[in-house]
This record gives C-alpha cells, structure tokens and sequence, in this order.
C-alpha cells in the first residue's frame, strides 16, 4: 500500500471520527434542550400553582371585568404602576408575557405550552385586553406584553 493510499484512509477515517462526534453533540444538545424544556415547564407550573398567582388571577378573572364598567376604575387601571390590588394586573400579565417568550424563543414547545395553558391563557388574556389596550394608549406603545399576546 503505497503512501497517498495510508494517508486517504487516514482522512477518511479521520472524517468519520469528526463527523460521530458532530452527531454525538447534537444529540446531547437536544437532550439538554428538552431538560431546560423540562425544568421551564415546572417553573411555570409552580408559579400558576402558587397561592399568590392563583388569587392574582382570580381578582384579573372576575373581579377586573366588573370593575372594568366603571369609567373611573378604567382610568385608574391606565395609570403606572399598579397599586393595590391591580398589582394582581402586572403579577398575571408579567408571568404570561414571560411564558410567552419563553414560547417563542423556542424554550417551552408551542404545541405543550398550548395543550397546557391554553384556556387559562386565553381567560386572563381576555379579561386583561381592555387594560392592555388603554395603558398601550396612555403609553403611546403597542410593546406591552405583547409576548403575552403572542402566547
């Protein structure tokens, strides 16, 4: 076997070598991808378990939207920062502007996020839509939560 076939053989085997390892980083990473997937999907399970998040979405669920029908209350809700009890407002609209990002970065699976969370999105979307579209206004921006609104 003469010298340019030893060294052929060589690259070739050499390649090979390269390419597994490639093949075998990919798999790692999208191993690892699915355990941050995995440990993203239990924060915001936690987070929509917590007493705290729970009453905060109750008040926005059914509360907010009576109080809503008085003009004076919807001036109060277009009015930053929150006080009092519309802190309830920003604790909900943070938490799903953040999951949204998480969604749309490709963190959490658009597909398991929606199977998950889709009516409780779309219940707090709703209630929170007239006070996102009157603090957009006061604030001259459509760039409010609108990861929410992509989720």
């Amino acid at each position: 076997m003469s010298a340019e076939w030893v060294t052929a053989v060589a690259s070739a085997g050499t390649f090979v070598v390269i390419a597994a390892s490639a093949i075998a980083a990919l798999i790692q990473l999208r191993h690892s991808r699915g355990s941050n997937q995995i440990i993203a999907l239990n924060e915001c399970r936690e987070t929509l378990e917590s007493t705290e998040f729970r009453d905060a979405q109750r008040f926005v669920s059914y509360e907010l939207p009576k109080r809503l029908r008085d003009p004076a209350e919807c001036k109060k809700v277009a009015q930053l920062p929150f006080v009092g009890e519309y802190e309830a407002i920003a604790t909900v609209a943070n938490f799903f502007e953040s999951m949204g990002l998480f969604v749309k970065s490709r963190i959490i699976d658009r597909h398991i996020a929606c199977d998950f969370w889709s009516y409780i999105v779309l219940r707090n979307w709703n209630a929170l839509l007239p006070v996102t579209t009157y603090v957009r206004q006061a604030l001259h921006t459509e760039a409010l939560w609108e990861n929410f609104e992509y989720m």
